[in-house]
């Protein structure tokens, strides 16, 4: 019975200490820290290709069917200061099949403020099929974009069919989103 005033006098106290921050950045006054802070963010755009160097690799590349591959890829802001949030649009072509590699459904993604000269990265991991197997595509090529952008980067794929989750237009591969790289 009496755990019940306490929990109350305690979040009361709680909500109390919070609501006397003294800053007002919580607040709509339009002071100065909230404004400029809302400016700045509004002001970054999102990350081009363009004005980003790529590297693929290197890799930890699957040498069987049916082992797992992981391919690091390294992306370093050559413009502006820049926002990246989510995971990369990658697609695997091989001839004229184009496959997309699936988000990695575990991952939570979050935004990154890029400097110029500072790096992000993902990472692609991938289960090689068989060659010549109808389940699987003989990738040769790598299409990389970035979130909110329909532009693409193309670079080659030397680490072997990839197995398909029940046809090759489903490569059993995944991506997982933009982190940190770096210091």
């Amino acid at each position: 019975m009496r755990a019940l005033p306490i929990a109350v006098t305690a979040l009361a106290a709680a909500l109390a200490l919070t609501s006397c921050d003294g800053g007002g950045s919580s607040s709509s006054s339009g002071k100065s820290g909230d404004s400029a802070g809302s400016a700045k963010k509004a002001a970054v755009a999102a990350c081009v290709i363009g004005d980003a160097g790529i590297q693929v690799g290197p890799a930890n590349a699957a040498t069987a069917a049916g082992d797992t591959g992981n391919i690091p890829v390294t992306l370093t802001n050559k413009g502006a200061q820049c926002t990246l949030k989510g995971f990369p649009g990658l697609s695997v072509q091989a001839g004229g099949t184009s496959a997309d590699i699936a988000a990695d459904k575990s991952a939570a993604p979050e935004q990154l403020t890029l400097a110029e000269g500072d790096t992000a990265s993902f990472t692609i991991t991938y289960v090689r099929g068989a060659a010549g197997d109808a389940k699987t595509l003989a990738v040769k090529t790598l299409k990389i974009s970035l979130p909110g952008a329909g532009t693409t980067q193309s670079f080659p794929w030397s680490y072997g069919p990839v197995a398909g989750k029940g046809s090759a237009s489903e490569p059993n591969a995944s991506v997982t989103p933009f982190q940190h790289a770096g210091d």
